[in-house]
């Protein structure tokens, strides 16, 4: 346990470093727009002496270094600029925005482990069988089949085929009606999972059949356990070992993917967002978003690191 709360210290203390420079990374990747954020907040009709007074007032006219630490100081207070022409807070835009590309993220990584656990035990237990055989095809099926495309036949297919799965249209708080809400994530979140539980099979599937050919797997069995209990106590966990540093992997991807999702279905996120952001050539609001998720992805990979120590014990000395 000692080691295991040296390595967490290690991880937080390495997070402002890394926060600060996601931070600035993305400060001085936004100062090569081509937009002026006077003329997007005021208007093309903004006066000279209009746009100047904003730029004093925001900053503006100062060295880049000194924006730099302005906009980190407003960071860390909360505000992260303002956006349009009624100078909308991008921070509160984001507050709406993110809890549901947090959901749609959670939902689709749990269909990946239950897909890929199910799918990668079976194709190890069973392998070199038709049953290996059929979910090795589904695998590489899944891992062919980009998210994007995935999510508009299932729009094609469920909602205007057959009229079962709504694809659009607005999302209703889960804990008011369950059931509408589960209906309205369903073809996002499997658009977002599908291709990678393709790749966590194979991985599975390969962590699960080195397992199955140790020698303790067969003096366990030739002592009379179980087969059924030797693979959920003992197999199962030490095989998963390597499968969940792939998973941590695939948050972030899963993250990523979910924005594009969100277009698709046009589901009030981050995607939405950035999109809006982008079209409507507002600077401030991509700014704001992109921050927001690198620095998720951040905070993940670190949860991703911990569990990987907890379920790795022989780690935890390092």
């Amino acid at each position: 346990m000692t080691n295991l709360l040296r390595l967490l210290g290690k991880r937080l203390a390495s997070l402002p470093l890394v926060a600060l420079g996601v931070v600035f990374l993305v400060f001085f990747l936004m100062s090569f727009s081509r937009y002026d954020p006077a003329t997007v907040a005021l208007g093309e009709n903004a006066t000279a002496q209009q746009l100047q007074e904003y730029r004093t007032a925001h900053g503006l006219d100062k060295p880049w270094y000194i924006q730099f630490f302005l906009y980190l100081w407003n960071m860390i207070h909360g505000d992260l600029g303002t956006y349009g022409l009624n100078h909308e807070s991008v921070a509160a835009k984001i507050a709406q925005a993110f809890p549901i590309t947090l959901q749609l993220t959670f939902i689709g990584l749990l269909i990946v482990v239950v897909v890929s656990t199910v799918f990668g035990v079976l194709a190890a237990l069973f392998r070199d069988t038709w049953v290996d055989q059929v979910i090795r095809v589904f695998s590489i099926i899944a891992i062919a089949t980009p998210s994007f495309w995935l999510g508009v036949l299932l729009i094609y297919v469920f909602q205007i085929k057959l009229g079962l799965l709504p694809g659009s249209g607005e999302l209703v708080n889960f804990f008011d009606d369950p059931g509408a809400y589960l209906t309205r994530m369903a073809m996002p979140a499997f658009s977002l999972a599908l291709p990678a539980s393709g790749q966590l099979i194979r991985v599975i599937r390969t962590s699960m059949v080195e397992e199955l050919d140790k020698d303790y797997v067969r003096t366990a069995i030739g002592a009379g356990i179980p087969k059924a209990v030797v693979v959920a106590r003992n197999v199962l966990r030490n095989a998963l070992i390597t499968p969940i540093t792939v998973l941590g992997m695939k948050i972030g991807y899963l993250m990523g993917g979910a924005i594009v999702i969100e277009v698709i279905f046009s589901l009030p996120g981050m995607g939405t967002t950035l999109f809006e952001g982008i079209n409507g050539n507002e600077p401030t609001l991509v700014q704001g978003v992109v921050l927001v998720v690198a620095l998720a992805f951040v905070v993940i990979n670190i949860i991703v690191d911990l569990l990987y120590v907890l379920i790795n014990p022989r780690i935890r000395t390092v």
